[in-house]
């Protein structure tokens, strides 16, 4: 099954997302949890999310992507910083426990000066006070492209997240791979997938690869800058999306657009990648 999907606005609500989704021949989504850039949070009505899970059941979906806002910072030094992303990730947590198999990603943060090792620490600290051993939502580290001081650019600081948790933690973390973002960060995952996802598999486990962000981009491999291209118009192309979402040890994973797209656009695209699905 190829399980494609774009991001849609949780404001419109959590069955409405999922017949969004449908509209446009998606068979999952992401979305944002709360105010990508605020702060505020406004618990769904559990009728509302038991809709979706319905609907999900009904349709074969692959479960939603939930992603952390902007404003979440596990790697900060600043005390309030890292109180509110604690508080705000419990939230976001408790209300995900309500969609069987949900998946949460969230960005590792910054160290903004602290330092590596320290801002690793924080993450860690943050991860054993929020995930329970008993809970069914699995947390997401994103690959990141490496601006600043952001953590999470290379596999090794990855690895060296997850290792730091606490072992009760451990098996409800994965990764979710962005292709724009492993690009700008270095790993030329359009051109040498099986190299990369070699390097991926070595360092971090290839297991533990749970969900791709499929972004094409404007900046050649290495640049750092983490700026996504619509689908074939960007440094990846579509021959390189073609061969991620092929790829024997990545096709069988949900796959979500976060391209520079309105609906119309991302229903352009998943069709486009339906059609450059192969037959197992």
């Amino acid at each position: 099954m190829f399980y494609i999907g774009c991001h849609l606005s949780v404001s419109d609500g959590y069955a409405a997302m999922g017949k969004t989704a449908l509209s446009i021949g998606a068979n999952t989504f992401q979305y944002f949890t709360r105010n990508p850039r605020g702060r505020g949070f406004k618990r769904p009505d559990p009728a509302d999310v038991a809709g979706l899970v319905s609907l999900m059941q009904e349709h074969g979906f692959a479960p939603p992507l939930a992603h952390a806002p902007y404003t979440f910072n596990p790697a900060s030094g600043v005390d309030r910083i890292r109180d509110y992303t604690r508080e705000a990730m419990a939230e976001d947590i408790s209300v995900l426990e309500e969609i069987p198999g949900a998946l949460y990603n969230f960005h590792p943060g910054a160290h903004v000066g602290i330092g590596v090792e320290a801002g690793i620490a924080n993450i860690a600290a943050i991860l054993n006070e929020v995930i329970t051993p008993g809970q069914g939502t699995t947390l997401l580290i994103e690959t990141m492209a490496g601006k600043g001081t952001e953590l999470g650019k290379c596999f090794e600081e990855v690895r060296a997240i997850i290792d730091s948790v606490d072992a009760s933690v451990r098996p409800h973390l994965g990764v979710c791979l962005d292709t724009c973002h492993i690009s700008d960060g270095g790993y030329d995952i359009a051109r040498d997938t099986d190299a990369v996802l070699e390097q991926f598999d070595h360092i971090i486990g290839i297991q533990l690869l749970r969900a791709v962000h499929l972004n094409d981009s404007k900046n050649p491999v290495g640049a750092a800058k983490d700026r996504h291209e619509k689908i074939g118009e960007g440094f990846l192309g579509l021959a390189g999306i073609t061969k991620i979402i092929n790829h024997p040890l990545l096709r069988d994973l949900p796959f979500y657009l976060e391209t520079p797209n309105e609906l119309d656009g991302y229903a352009r695209e998943i069709a486009l990648l339906r059609g450059q699905r192969t037959e197992e």
